[in-house]
């Protein structure tokens, strides 16, 4: 997507120094359920079919992959979105898919792991407008021209 941060780079350097990489897989037909799976190689993830909304993600038939939260948990999400304030409130597409996640991580044994927006600056807002759904982020990464 041309309105997020791209994360390849990242995730070539999370597989190369040996790390357990995840992705989401969202489920479709209105559900905003969404796994985070393993991710093999990078290989692995350039074989991947494409989503509408242009993302690499496993098949929904695809049962062979490891899922995060049966793994263990999560250390580190990077989290997408369209705006993000200071405060820590995120601006997604609306479906609820992370904050649903993330609910889900906060009621694991290992909790709710760290979370990272990766942003353009010009997705920072003064204020996002949130609800009672709505899972703070830990902090927003941007560009700075200083």
């Amino acid at each position: 997507m041309d309105d997020e941060v791209r994360t390849e780079e990242i995730i070539k350097d999370v597989l190369k120094t040996g790390k357990s990489c995840f992705i989401p897989r969202y489920r479709s037909g209105g559900s905003n359920h969404m796994d985070m799976l393993k991710l093999n190689s990078l290989q692995d993830m350039e074989t991947l079919p494409l989503t509408s909304w242009n993302i690499h993600q496993p098949a929904e038939d695809d049962d062979s992959r490891e899922e995060a939260l049966a793994a263990g948990g999560l250390d580190l999400i990077l989290m997408p979105g369209l705006g993000f304030d200071r405060s820590g409130n995120r601006l997604g597409r609306g479906k609820g898919f992370y904050d649903a996640y993330l609910e889900r991580c906060i009621k694991h044994p290992r909790g709710k792991p760290y979370t990272i927006a990766l942003a353009f600056k010009e997705q920072l807002c003064q204020d996002v407008p949130v609800d009672d759904k709505d899972v703070l982020i830990d902090e927003v990464l941007y560009e700075d021209d200083k």
